[in-house]
């Protein structure tokens, strides 16, 4: 992925009106969440360095997926008039084990630009389409704005997309967080899914088109893995809790589907706010935003002691 040394030694560091949470953003790696800690308890899982995602991209901490969360079916999309045809060589795009497009073409860009820091918040924005290896694959162009504000019991994101073009923008970004319960073995994790309807993926997980209504009750992580999309949300949290502790995911606005990720043999489990579903280009599900407009969309990481 598109790196710049040094890159990962910029660091902002947010801490709650309180003191009792802190947190770690890098905002010229892709604006990348590093860190999000309870007194001396990491609560992110970090399945690879930073030094590793600014090289390549591979998700880690609390990374932003742009302009696609998950996967393409194919390096070439349509939608909204345009044709594209992606470089699968190029730096910035990552590919899952089957080869096809995965998270964007964002993470871990240089980019952005730091608008307003204090200690509890950080706003930043990235000019999509001024940037050549960007804009090739995703020739629409847009502001992106994050801001992240901490306080006592919460992390909370919000993105705004605005384009900037006299084209509408297709609205597909999507966020992935890691997070874990230190010092309690995964099996004992307890998990509460608010869930309706699950996708049916085929073989290469991309969406065949059915859903399937589903119900997880809350219990234990054990050795149950995950690898889900999600396109029926209830009204609850996404959580995971043990050891005294309780994280949970809201999704506050803007955001309509999920991915639940946790792998065999990980120690971190991902519920990951989607703005559209897998394969975002070819689904009717998948908003446009026009010119004039703004999509917003919020979600929060929260942390209570229960």
């Amino acid at each position: 992925m598109v790196s710049r040394a040094g890159a990962a030694s910029r660091t902002a560091e947010l801490r709650s009106p309180s003191g009792l949470l802190e947190a770690t953003f890098v905002p010229r790696t892709g604006m990348l969440g590093w860190s999000l800690r309870d007194g001396d308890d990491e609560l992110l899982g970090h399945p690879v360095s930073l030094e590793r995602y600014a090289e390549t991209g591979e998700p880690t901490g609390i990374p932003l997926l742009h302009p696609w969360a998950n996967r393409l079916a194919s390096p070439e999309y349509e939608i909204a008039g345009r044709r594209v045809v992606l470089d699968m060589n190029a730096p910035n795009v990552l590919k899952d084990p089957n080869g096809l497009p995965l998270h964007g073409l964002a993470a871990a860009s240089p980019h952005w630009e730091v608008l307003d820091e204090e200690p509890p918040r950080l706003r930043a924005r990235l000019d999509y389409a001024a940037w050549p290896e960007l804009e090739r694959g995703f020739p629409f162009p847009h502001l992106l704005e994050l801001t992240v504000t901490l306080a006592d019991d919460r992390l909370e994101t919000a993105t705004e997309l605005i384009p900037t073009g006299e084209s509408p923008v297709p609205v597909a970004f999507g966020f992935h967080p890691f997070l874990r319960i230190p010092g309690l073995d995964r099996r004992q994790w307890h998990v509460e899914l608010p869930v309706t309807s699950r996708m049916v993926l085929d073989e290469r997980e991309l969406p065949t088109g059915r859903s399937e209504p589903v119900h997880i009750p809350p219990g234990p992580l054990g050795d149950r893995t995950f690898d889900d999309c999600f396109d029926g949300l209830g009204s609850g949290e996404f959580a995971v809790s043990g050891a005294g502790r309780r994280l949970h995911v809201r999704f506050l606005e803007g955001y309509r589907f999920a991915q639940l990720f946790a792998p065999p043999g990980s120690d971190f489990i991902c519920f990951e706010p989607m703005t559209a579903p897998v394969n975002p280009f070819e689904s009717e599900h998948t908003l446009l935003a026009e010119p004039g407009s703004r999509y917003r969309a919020r979600f929060e990481v929260g942390v209570t002691k229960v």
